[in-house]
């Protein structure tokens, strides 16, 4: 399983008239977006032009450093999507399932993974957007480092 995106920039940022260095943390946060992908192996999962990465990132940060009997699911709650989890994780008996709220088969949803093997994919991933946001202009530290 793997997050994986291309084409991260903030391009209503600045047709809004804001700028890296003075927008405020929420206008970053859903502006700063790129086409993003979940993939199982060579198959697509789910896909998303001009998802926010920033935001996805930064709560799944937030999400692996809760404690781990506190932790539960993961259900994206996005400022740009009316539906809490277009980017959901959910524990099986098999291990961790990526996939989405907008997926009504549980079975398209990625195959289960360890926790650590998750955990390595959102570092990946998270890793990843941090370098962008920087190459943007925005603190990374927009982005809590894993």
């Amino acid at each position: 399983m793997t997050f994986s995106y291309q084409n991260a920039g903030a391009p209503d940022l600045h047709r809004r008239g804001m700028r890296p260095a003075t927008a405020s943390l929420e206008a970053l946060l859903v502006d700063i977006e790129a086409d993003l992908v979940i993939r199982d192996g060579d198959g697509v999962v789910w896909s998303e032009m001009m998802f926010p990465v920033a935001e996805l990132a930064r709560a799944l940060a937030d999400w692996v450093y809760q404690p781990d009997g506190e932790r539960g699911d993961f259900e994206f709650e996005s400022m740009s999507y009316s539906e809490v989890g277009a980017v959901r994780i959910e524990e099986s008996a098999g291990g961790w399932r990526v996939g989405s709220v907008f997926l009504t088969d549980t079975d398209t949803w990625a195959s289960p993974v360890g926790w650590h093997s998750l955990v390595a994919e959102i570092r990946h991933f998270v890793a990843a957007v941090r370098e962008d946001v920087a190459d943007i202009g925005v603190d990374p530290g927009l982005v809590p480092a894993l």
